[in-house]
Formats: C-alpha cells, sequence, structure tokens
C-alpha cells in the first residue's frame, strides 16, 4: 500500500512539474506578445502623430511624454523577465525530467 502512495505521491509531482513549465512556457508567449503590442502601439502612436500638425497637439504633448516613458519602463521590465526566463524554463524541464525517472523507477505507466 505505501509503495502504491508513493508512486501517486511521484505521478502528482510530475504532473505538478509539467505545469508549472507549461505556464512558464505560456508566460513566455506572453511577454513576446506584450513587447509586440507595445512596440506595434509605438509604430502605430508615430504614425498617427505625423499626420497633425504640430501646433494642433500642443495639448496632449505632456500625456504623449509621460505615456512614453510608461512605455519605456514597462518595456525594460518585460526584457528584463524575458532575459531571466530561459533560465527558469531550463531548470523546470530539469525538474520535469527528474520526475518523470522518479515516477519511472516505482514503476509508473
Amino acid at each position: 500500500m505505501a509503495e502504491r502512495s508513493e508512486r501517486e505521491a511521484a505521478y502528482f509531482a510530475l504532473l505538478r512539474a509539467r505545469d508549472e513549465l507549461s505556464a512558464l512556457q505560456r508566460y513566455a508567449e506572453h511577454l513576446d506578445d506584450e513587447v509586440r503590442r507595445l512596440r506595434r502601439a509605438e509604430r502605430e502612436e508615430a504614425a498617427l502623430r505625423d499626420g497633425v500638425p504640430p501646433r494642433m497637439r500642443r495639448a496632449l504633448r505632456t500625456s504623449d511624454t509621460e505615456l512614453a516613458d510608461v512605455r519605456s519602463r514597462r518595456l525594460a521590465l518585460l526584457e528584463d523577465e524575458r532575459m531571466r526566463l530561459p533560465d527558469r524554463i531550463e531548470a523546470a524541464e530539469s525538474f520535469v525530467r527528474e520526475c518523470e525517472r522518479h515516477h519511472d523507477v516505482l514503476g509508473g505507466a
């Protein structure tokens, strides 16, 4: 009975490890999508701005600067996360392999 319980625990640890790996991979995709979205917004904003005389946009200039600053900070945070993520994914992949081996040793299917 204890052997079965240990095998089940190993199986559920493996499921949790795979779920964590999958979540990290989805997070990586999210970060990539968010960077693309922000870059696209920058380009679209610049294109829209180019079509309007600067004197007409005077009232918006302050918020333009604030928006650009916030977007720059967000992009910096996203890039920082993107740089750290490969190590986290590698560790999660290693843990999944370890859980798979442990489960196999206990006779899991």
